[in-house]
C-alpha cells in the first residue's frame, strides 16, 4: 500500500497531494515521533487519533482506523525522509509550521521532554524545510496553548 503512495508522490510531476495521502503522511509522523522514545503508550495512540480527528476534520473512528494503518507503514520504514520529502514538495510552508506544532503538541502532552523526542523533532523540521528558530516558535505556541487550557480547566 505505502510502496504506491510514496510511487505517486515521488515524481515531479504528479498531481497535488491527496487529502488522504496527506492525512497518511502526517499520521505516520505522528506515530514516529510517539515511538521516539520506545514508550508508545494507549494515550499516545488515543492521542494521536484526537490530534489527527482534529486536524483533519474526520471522525474519531476514522482516525483510529488511520493510525493503525500508520502504525503498520511506520514500522516498515527506515526513515522520515519519505514522508518529510512529500510533505515539504507538496505542502506550503505555513501549513508545515502547523504539522510542526502537531508534533510538539504530542511531544508536549505527557509532561516529559526526551531527548530522543526533541532530536526527532529537530531533523523533522530541518526534513521539513523549518528552521530551529520556526520550530522552537511553533513549540513555544503549543506550550502557551496547552498552559492556557490547563489554566481554563481549573
Amino acid at each position: 500500500m505505502f510502496k504506491s503512495f510514496f510511487e505517486k508522490y515521488s515524481k515531479p510531476e504528479t498531481k497535488p497531494l491527496t487529502a488522504d495521502d496527506f492525512h497518511l503522511a502526517l499520521t505516520v509522523l505522528l506515530v514516529r515521533v510517539a515511538r521516539a522514545d520506545n514508550n508508545y503508550t494507549e494515550e499516545e495512540q488515543h492521542h494521536i487519533a484526537e490530534l489527527i480527528s482534529e486536524c483533519c476534520n474526520i471522525p474519531l473512528l476514522e482516525a483510529t482506523e488511520l493510525r493503525r494503518e500508520a502504525e503498520k507503514i511506520e514500522a516498515l520504514t527506515q526513515d522520515s525522509v519519505q514522508f518529510t520529502r512529500i510533505v515539504k514538495q507538496k505542502i506550503p510552508f505555513e501549513q508545515r509550521e502547523e504539522i510542526l506544532e502537531l508534533l510538539w503538541e504530542l511531544v508536549l502532552s505527557d509532561g516529559t521532554r526526551d531527548y530522543g523526542e526533541d532530536g526527532l523533532l529537530r531533523l523533522l523540521a530541518n526534513l521539513l524545510g523549518v528552521t530551529d528558530r520556526d520550530s522552537a516558535l511553533a513549540r513555544q505556541r503549543v506550550k502557551n496553548r496547552m498552559s492556557r487550557n490547563y489554566s481554563a480547566s481549573e
